[in-house]
């Protein structure tokens, strides 16, 4: 399935991630929030996690360039630890429906914390208020 991302950490534009992995690898990087999840800190980078009702995170919806799709998604799973089916993943790239600024919706990959690390940052994990990273109190 042939999908944009949504960023919400080190990979938007300003971040330490998003040169190194996506400057020249996109059509479009869009404003956009995805509603149903909270944002948490991670050591350096923060989580995604499903929280049904309200909670929102904020970040970029990136449209990569066509003919290097394939090659950017096996960088971002990567980059995030990610392989399919592996129970001792960090992230789970799933799709979800994300806003952008002019309200319309479009599916998107997300990379979200995996079921075990989601329940351990919802026990005892650091809630960024407001969902955008780049809000976070330092």
């Amino acid at each position: 399935m042939t999908l944009p991302f949504f960023v919400y950490g080190t990979l938007r534009p300003g971040e330490p991630n998003h040169d190194l992995f996506l400057l020249g690898r996109t059509v479009s990087e869009v404003p956009g929030w995805l509603s149903g999840a909270a944002l948490y800190e991670g050591p350096g980078y923060p989580y995604a996690v499903d929280e049904p009702g309200g909670a929102v995170v904020r970040g970029e919806l990136i449209t990569p360039v066509p003919e290097r799709y394939g090659q950017l998604l096996l960088a971002l799973d990567r980059l995030e630890d990610y392989a399919p089916g592996d129970p001792e993943n960090l992230y789970e790239r799933v799709a979800r429906d994300v806003t952008r600024e002019d309200g319309t919706s479009v599916s998107a990959w997300v990379y979200v914390a995996a079921p075990a690390v989601a329940a351990r940052l919802r026990s005892r994990g650091k809630l960024i208020e407001g969902g955008d990273w780049r809000a976070r109190a330092c």
